[in-house]
């Protein structure tokens, strides 16, 4: 969902507000989120989850390019850790769709096996010839 979107979903949840008082709304709550993190506070907001800062260390890295070894800086990181009610609701979603793939990939599986024996035949046969 991009912030347009949320604002155009709350503008539908209140119509009586002006579409600029809800984008103030959101970009208020936002700044907000955002001046706490800057200073090392965490905020949590009660069943939606956590937002804190975490400390990576300083490391070597590699170039993925040439292999050449990098010095990679200490930082700090936003984190988030979602909170009980929200794991639990995308955990109802996301079971019906993981029960779907495996089905599906067991369907397409023996074609794929079958595909492949019947290469692995040819190339057989070459071999002997």
């Amino acid at each position: 969902m991009l912030r347009s979107e949320l604002v155009t979903r709350m503008q539908s949840d209140f119509p009586d507000m002006r579409a600029q008082d809800v984008e103030a709304m959101v970009e208020v709550v936002l700044d907000e989120i955002v001046r706490a993190l800057e200073k090392g506070d965490r905020v949590e907001l009660r069943g939606f989850g956590a937002f804190s800062v975490r400390r990576r260390a300083a490391r070597q890295g590699r170039n993925p390019r040439t292999g050449a070894a990098v010095k990679v800086a200490a930082k700090n990181v936003p984190f988030f850790k979602p909170g009980k009610e929200l794991r639990a609701k995308v955990d109802v979603v996301a079971k019906p769709a993981k029960q779907a793939r495996g089905a599906k990939a067991a369907k397409s599986a023996k074609p794929a096996k079958a595909a492949k024996s019947a290469k692995a035949a040819k190339q057989t046969k070459r071999r002997a010839k």
